[in-house]
């Protein structure tokens, strides 16, 4: 008992002052207003959309495309169909934009062929097509504000990255399942932003990326990660990082906010959370690596705590003080970012919402490491 009471409490220094630094670093994260900065209209971007079985979703995204303030001329909008089994490819056959176009995997790739990654090598084929020197990346079941392509021009106009890793947010969370993992995602979002800053790891959603065209090829685009089904953002964004310091940029602005959905199922969220923890030990950014062992250690010594104190008394203060701890550590680093995203309503979830939170950190670490998962009706190993 007094073993594993010391290594939590190693653990929980170690956490704090992680999460003080994230702090820190999300606070010293300047914003980006697109109305202050001019663009010169001489960027050509390609918007790349890979799609599969999302029929009801990418009309609503292309929707919010044609109302995007940066003039129609400049961008052009690529979805990429991957083997879908519903209508996702008339969805966009038919939608009447001159600037949306169709490719579809199906015209590539034999059903029989397999690949561990069909996203990458969508994206891959896309950007093969492209006419954008600014590649920038979206998911088919996101909308975005009518400002987004301009600030993300104006952002890499202005500061010339080759990388621009942008917000992401959930919408309709209407349900408590569904504010748990809106918190949890914000919180990601956070980080993302706050070791943007600290440059202390590369972090990004691909439902919000930009790069360069060039920069994607001089880098060998998924060259080397591609046989990991997940990565087609933190992947990349390291090889970038790596072939060019210094050329990452977090764009925090609220104009940048892309919208995606939470699951629907507890099954479905599983699935999500092991496929992004199934790359944990791929990084060859290693300050993420040890990063995401110390979170991971110190839910399991928490969890671990919870067990062992249903037996043994001495152990329950000690347990509540450190769940203390955490939530008021993690509430200081929320209240700012839940500001930006606007989405300070949902804080009075988060303390019902730890027990959750730690036991699906703890499975999702393990099975992510040892285990498979369905992506998009595809079983990953």
């Amino acid at each position: 008992m007094t073993a594993l009471l010391i290594i939590t409490l190693g653990l929980a220094l170690l956490y704090g002052i992680l999460m003080l630094s994230y702090l820190y670093g999300w606070a010293r994260l300047k914003s980006f207003d697109p109305a202050a900065h001019a663009y010169t209209f001489d960027t050509k971007v390609s918007v790349i959309i890979p799609a599969r079985n999302e029929e009801s979703n990418i009309p609503q995204l292309l929707e919010a495309l044609q109302q995007q303030s940066y003039p129609a001329n400049l961008f052009e909008v690529i979805v990429v169909d991957d083997f879908s089994t519903d209508g996702t490819a008339d969805a966009v056959r038919y939608f009447p934009a001159t600037n949306v176009r169709l490719l579809r995997m199906a015209d590539i790739l034999s059903p029989e062929e397999r690949l561990n990654s069909y996203k990458k090598k969508a994206i891959e084929t896309a950007i093969a097509k492209a006419t954008g020197h600014l590649i920038v990346t979206t998911d088919a079941d996101c909308v975005m504000g009518p400002k987004w392509l301009e600030a993300i021009v104006k952002c890499y106009e202005t500061h010339k990255p080759r990388f621009i890793a942008a917000p992401v947010s959930y919408h309709k969370d209407n349900s408590f399942f569904k504010k748990l993992q809106s918190l949890d995602f914000m919180t990601m979002q956070g980080i993302t932003g706050a070791v943007a800053y600290l440059q202390s790891g590369t972090m990004c959603n691909g439902a919000n990326l930009a790069y360069e065209k060039q920069a994607f090829e001089e880098v060998g685009g998924f060259t080397g990660i591609d046989m990991i089904a997940s990565g087609d953002d933190m992947l990349l964004m390291y090889k970038i990082y790596h072939a060019y310091p210094g050329s990452i940029h977090y764009l925090k602005s609220r104009e940048a906010i892309v919208r995606t959905l939470p699951v629907d199922t507890v099954k479905g969220f599983m699935n999500q959370r092991i496929r992004w923890s199934s790359k944990a030990d791929k990084y060859e950014d290693k300050r993420i690596t040890r990063v995401l062992v110390i979170v991971y250690l110190w839910n399991v010594m928490l969890l671990l705590m919870a067990i062992v104190a249903i037996f043994t008394p001495a152990l329950r203060m000690w347990l509540l003080w450190l769940m203390v701890y955490k939530i008021v550590l993690e509430l200081l680093f929320l209240l700012p970012v839940a500001s930006f995203f606007g989405k300070r309503s949902l804080l009075p979830w988060f303390i019902p919402g730890q027990p959750f939170h730690i036991i699906y950190v703890v499975l999702a670490g393990w099975l992510g490491k040892f285990g498979s998962y369905e992506w998009k009706g595809r079983q990953v190993q």
